[in-house]
């Protein structure tokens, strides 16, 4: 006889639901139950495995959404339960099935149980009007249970017909919900949360030709000596939607002090001015977290896409739990170094691939060495650059000898390293280094800026940067007193722009001026930009080259002509360092007709 009661829920037991899903989704609903059926299976598989129970046909679950009944059901052939465990593991929620399971059989080595029953099964209030259970213990003898509620504080229990062992869940999707009846996104969240569930999942099956939703056995569950290069682009395929192949892959297969599974593939960029960010998937026991949890995936990493399975991080907890957990900090620290050990292995054992892929992986590296102190100390040394004559070198190849304390206090200063942002912008200033036989490197990637900052902090005493437009190399320019007579001239010219004016004696003849700005002033006016703030006022300082015969020719010119020349030779080195503006473009056309007329007059 059917008989009623309370649900006993105190305050006590009533804050693990508050806490699990007062932030979630409504849709994870579908997950806590589908979970809590292949828990079930396992369970089983379990028991048989230990000779306690019998197997009985193939494991399954099944999933079928009625819309004209308004239901959404979920059925597995699992352990099933008695009318005694169905009072304790939903009626009295405080108890777990999955811990009492695990304390009874943790010594027979129990494989980790995913959810804890009562918990996760109401979760489905949150689109259910009412619920019925349907259960059935794999016991011998046992008689079929039938439980319902509508989630307020009763319920109804009693015997009912049932003929095969397992756990059938019928959810009453209220009226406001009526989109989880819908095949299309019943399907698209199993796809979600449940794509590698170990069992097979059917949905709303027709026949025999049925397909299981998910795959059981997903590529990473595999051990990398039995995986091909083509089923690790197909899983990238079919897991990312991204039909670019992938530069190369990681395969994590950890058993102790912790396990991890999983693959990290390295995407192609399609951006080459902004970090795109990639993917990571975690999962544990084969069922769906959340992605991109940088608890347990540093930053970094997101820039990749792969999936991760953790079974020793629970399915629900805290942010705030994991940033302090030990244990999800050594999983990052294993991922990262997994990853390091793998672009050194490649860097040493392929180098031409490791050029050849440089262009991909150059910011996500940069960015996890600026990201992560242990991740730099890792890859340092492969860190590379392309220089003036386009051959790839480690950046510390660029280094000096670390400069001592006593010599920084006498005044010496650490390696200039040159560089080079724009090839078409410094073109100018290239082909003097390399008629000077200097070097430079190519720093093309918009996070340059900041790494180029971030090495002189991790090496202060051996290196710092300069564009190769922001001062005159020593080894550009011959010995010299300035030319004061030439200093007038432009100083006069030029007097109304915010320009400084030098004069040097630069080995180059052809060049008649270049235009130098400090280099911390640009760099701060690119971080403000970068920033989205006002960038710095910028000093220019325009070098004017005494050894330029159009230079020393200004000193027998008319007065009006030197003006004009001297004006055409800045906006000409100005042209040459960055692109004119209007005004100062309607200014050049000016000085050019002027100097034309000047020169066509004297003829």
């Amino acid at each position: 006889m059917a008989r009623q009661g309370n649900i006993k829920i105190s305050s006590e037991n009533m804050m693990p639901i508050i806490k699990k899903w007062l932030y979630s989704e409504k849709d994870i609903f579908l997950r806590e139950i589908v979970a809590n059926a292949s828990d079930a299976i396992t369970k089983l598989k379990k028991l048989v495995s230990l000779g306690e129970a019998k197997e009985e046909g193939a494991y399954k679950i099944v999933v079928t959404a009625d819309e004209k009944a308004g239901t959404l059901t979920v059925e597995d052939n699992g352990i099933g339960m008695t009318e005694e465990e169905v009072e304790t593991y939903i009626t009295q929620i405080a108890f777990s099935g999955a811990a009492d399971f695990l304390e009874k059989y943790e010594k027979a080595g129990g494989d980790g149980i995913i959810g804890h029953f009562g918990l996760g099964f109401y979760s489905a209030y949150m689109v259910s009007d009412d619920i019925e259970i349907y259960t059935k213990s794999y016991r011998e003898g046992a008689q079929g249970v039938r439980w319902e509620s509508d989630g307020e504080s009763t319920y109804t229990i009693d015997t009912c017909e049932k003929e095969t062992r397992g756990t059938k869940i019928v959810m009453h999707i209220a009226e406001e919900e009526k989109e989880f009846l819908k095949e299309n996104r019943i399907r698209e969240l199993l796809e979600k949360y449940c794509s590698f569930m170990p069992y097979e999942i059917y949905l709303d099956p027709k026949g025999e030709e049925d397909k299981p939703v998910n795959t059981p056995l997903p590529l990473y569950a595999k051990q990398p000596k039995d995986c091909t290069e083509e089923e690790y682009k197909t899983f990238y395929r079919e897991t990312f939607h991204d039909y670019e192949e992938p530069l190369f892959w990681i395969h994590l297969n950890m058993e102790y002090p912790f396990r991890v599974k999983g693959i990290l593939y390295f995407p192609k960029v399609r951006k080459k001015v902004e970090l795109e960010r990639g993917k990571v998937k975690l999962y544990c026991n084969q069922v769906y977290i959340a992605d991109n949890i940088k608890e347990v995936i540093p930053e970094f990493l997101m820039l990749l896409n792969g999936v991760i399975d953790c079974p020793d991080i629970p399915l629900n907890v805290s942010r705030s739990f994991l940033q302090n957990d030990r244990q999800v900090q050594k999983i990052a620290k294993y991922i990262t170094k997994k990853v390091a050990d793998a672009l050194c292995e490649l860097f040493r054992n392929d180098r031409a691939k490791y050029e050849a892929c440089w262009n991909d992986l150059a910011t996500f590296v940069k960015f996890g060495c600026i990201k992560d102190d242990d991740f730099y100390n890792k890859v340092k040394e492969i860190i590379i650059y392309r220089d003036l004559a386009g051959e790839y070198r480690p950046l510390e190849s660029f280094f000096g000898e670390e400069v001592s304390p006593e010599d920084a206090k006498a005044g010496k200063e650490p390696e200039t390293v040159y560089y080079i942002s724009d090839e078409n912008k410094q073109a100018q200033y290239i082909a003097m280094f390399k008629e000077a036989g200097l070097n430079a490197i190519r720093c093309d990637t918009y996070i340059d800026p900041h790494f180029i900052s971030y090495i002189e902090y991790k090496s202060p005493t051996r290196v710092r940067f300069m564009r190769i437009d922001a001062d005159v190399a020593t080894a550009l320019k011959e010995e010299g007193e300035e030319d004061k007579t030439i200093l007038g001239i432009f100083e006069e010219a030029l007097k109304e722009r915010k320009v400084a004016v030098k004069t040097e004696k630069l080995k180059n003849g052809d060049v008649p001026a270049v235009v130098n700005v400090p280099e911390f002033t640009r760099r701060m006016s690119e971080m403000n930009s970068f920033y989205g703030m006002d960038g710095m006022e910028q000093q220019l300082t325009l070098i004017v080259n005494t050894n330029c015969g159009a230079v020393e020719a200004l000193q027998g010119a008319e007065e009006g002509d030197r003006k004009a020349a001297a004006e055409y030779i800045y906006l000409l080195a100005l042209m040459n360092y960055r692109p004119l503006t209007p005004e100062e473009l309607t200014q050049f056309t000016a000085a050019s007709v002027r100097y034309m007329q000047s020169s066509l007059k004297k003829n």
